[in-house]
């Protein structure tokens, strides 16, 4: 039978095996004036084991006192009795393997542990005589050895769960904005960091309507992309800058869609880790710039997704109007005008097939712009340009611009006059509008309330379908990659790669998935919405519904068949709004209210 208690750990100041402190003390006992040896605890008297059951106590009373003050769990765990006493013929690889398979873990703290006696016998009880120093002495390796190791990984802990500076962030985003070096081989890249999970690959970036896509083996993958964004939310500036580093190197704005998206995610969270200064007027100028309104109109062109929710509204405005000699349309964004345009052709279309023999119809377009500040000189262009169009098909126009902030919209400064079919045209403008998340003020939902004012035969929407209003950082750079995912693999299949048109379109995608993605508050513009949450935002102002039905539906198919060539672009039909998506990713929603 040994002498000492088994099942308890040295380091935790729990129990005694062969070579502890206090099992030494009983083994040069000398009162009793025998040595008590391995077989002498049989021997003793009730005093003494009285004493030993006192001093066993108050080790454990100190060793529970000491570890109240621990607020770190460690994955170091009870060492038996047995593994102490082979300690001296083991290897530092046996003792990790004995550390980590032990049964329960006992707490410690990280950087606040003192050096040398945390977990030494000797610093609890200083009257402890050590009689073998060859004992003594593997004690003390074994503890140094111990220190070591918990505090390497203290160090690690320090790192990964360290606040970044801004400082630091900067100096990262220098690193990474310089010219990169040649990209290394795939194999290398994947090993540089290898966060994906699946080892699945894939050799196409489409996904349908799912957020995420497979990773591909020859890019960095679109879970790179999320795991850097999560990394970014929580400050881990270590994975999110190898992450940068890799995304670096494979991005390339001009290669093939999964790699163009990578350019662009990769601008967008480079630019939300190093923001412009405070005060900037950068992150709006971005996207309210004269290039972008220009480059957005080419967009809704040059993208099928765009052209047809237009050409939904357009339709549903039709009806809406029918048999009216008098139309009066307010559209929020007149752009340049090529909507409006394709309108206009199609009343005069209509006039001619229904009624010739009657006068045309009077329709008058006033251009609203409350966010455009005083500069109508564009705007100015572009009725000039649509009223020599309606001249030459026969129709009556008038043109008028109203530049009046939203408190100040009214069936007087709008012109609008008895008689008239109303329509107002919201296309891809709403989600520009700052709503209660951003203004008190909530001029969104105080522009559809002056709208429902006045009374209009239809109010049609049409917008991007994305969650990237209200939802957080990491949701919102989720929804942006499937989106624009879907958006640039559709533009692959209607324009060349060296297209100058595609390329002033996709700069325009990114700086919009920059705006979304990186900024806050009212410097983030972009807030698009899912249909659920406009249906939600128009009930509220007083608007329900309207059924577009085939009379809207039909012509968008027709023409959707008509395309050359057409490789997934997809129309989702509900009974009030209509999805124009690629491979079953719905993209853009055109809806009518009233």
């Amino acid at each position: 039978m040994t002498s000492g208690f088994p099942g308890r750990d040295l380091r935790g100041g729990f129990g005694f095996g062969a070579g502890s402190a206090v099992q030494m003390q009983y083994q040069q006992r000398s009162d009793g004036g025998t040595a008590i040896g391995a077989a002498g605890l049989l021997k003793r008297s009730l005093t003494e084991m009285e004493r030993q059951q006192q001093m066993q106590h108050a080790i454990y009373l100190r060793s529970v006192k000491q570890k109240t003050h621990f607020a770190s769990p460690s994955p170091v765990s009870h060492i038996s009795a047995a593994d102490l006493s082979a300690a001296s013929t083991t290897t530092t690889s046996s003792i990790l393997s004995s550390l980590s398979s032990a049964s329960a873990s006992v707490p410690f703290v990280g950087q606040g542990i003192p050096n040398s006696t945390t977990w030494s016998f000797q610093a609890t009880f200083a009257d402890a005589e050590i009689d073998s120093e060859k004992k003594s002495s593997m004690t003390t390796r074994l503890l140094e050895l111990e220190r070591q190791l918990l505090y390497d990984e203290d160090e690690e802990l320090s790192i990964s769960g360290s606040a970044v500076t801004s400082n630091e962030w900067s100096e990262t985003m220098e690193k990474l904005m310089s010219p990169p070096p040649p990209p290394p081989p795939i194999a290398a890249v994947a090993n540089l960091h290898p966060l994906s999970p699946s080892p699945t690959t894939s050799s196409t970036s489409s996904c349908g309507s799912s957020s995420s896509c497979t990773p591909s083996s020859a890019t960095p993958s679109r879970q790179m992309l999320l795991d850097t964004a999560t990394a970014i939310t929580e400050g881990n500036q270590e994975t999110a800058t190898a992450n940068l580093a890799v995304l670096k190197r494979t991005a390339n704005p001009r290669g093939d869609p999964e790699q163009r998206l990578t350019a662009m995610m990769l601008a967008a969270l480079v630019s939300r880790i190093n923001p412009p200064a405070s005060g900037s007027s950068l992150p709006v100028a971005d996207v309210c710039s004269a290039e972008h309104q220009a480059a957005s109109h080419l967009l809704y062109e040059a993208s099928p997704c765009f052209k047809l929710g237009l050409m939904a509204a357009n339709l549903a405005i039709l009806e809406a109007t029918k048999d009216n000699p008098k139309i009066h349309i307010l559209d929020f964004d007149i752009g340049q005008g090529s909507q409006l345009a394709s309108l206009i052709h199609s009343f005069s279309e209509r006039h001619r097939q229904r009624s010739p023999a009657r006068p045309p119809p009077c329709i008058k377009i006033t251009s609203v712009s409350p966010l455009q500040g005083s500069d109508t000189t564009n705007l100015r262009i572009v009725g000039d340009r649509l009223a020599k169009l309606a001249e030459r098909l026969g129709v009556g126009l008038r043109f008028n611009i109203v530049n009046s902030r939203t408190q100040e919209l009214n069936q007087t400064t709008l012109l609008c006059e008895p008689g008239e079919a109303l329509a107002v045209n919201f296309a891809f403008f709403l989600s520009r509008v700052a709503d209660e998340s951003v203004s008190t003020a909530n001029p969104r939902d105080e522009l559809l309330r002056r709208v429902k004012s006045l009374s209009p035969r239809v109010v049609t929407l049409v917008e991007q379908e994305m969650n990237g209003n209200t939802a957080p950082f990491a949701t919102r750079f989720t929804e942006a990659c499937a989106h624009f995912g879907a958006l640039l693999e559709s533009l692959d299949a209607t324009a060349t790669r060296e297209s100058t048109e595609r390329a002033r379109v996709e700069a325009c995608l990114a700086r919009k998935a920059a705006n979304s993605i990186a900024r806050e508050g009212a410097d983030r513009v972009e807030r698009c919405e899912l249909y659920g949450k406009w249906r939600a935002r128009m009930g509220m102002a007083g608007l329900n519904p309207v059924p577009l039905g085939s009379i809207v539906s039909e012509p968008v198919k027709l023409r959707l068949s008509s395309l050359r060539n057409n490789p997934g672009f997809t129309i989702k039909e509900e009974a009030a709004w209509l999805g124009c998506g690629w491979m079953g990713r719905v993209l853009t929603v055109a809806s009518a209210w009233r």
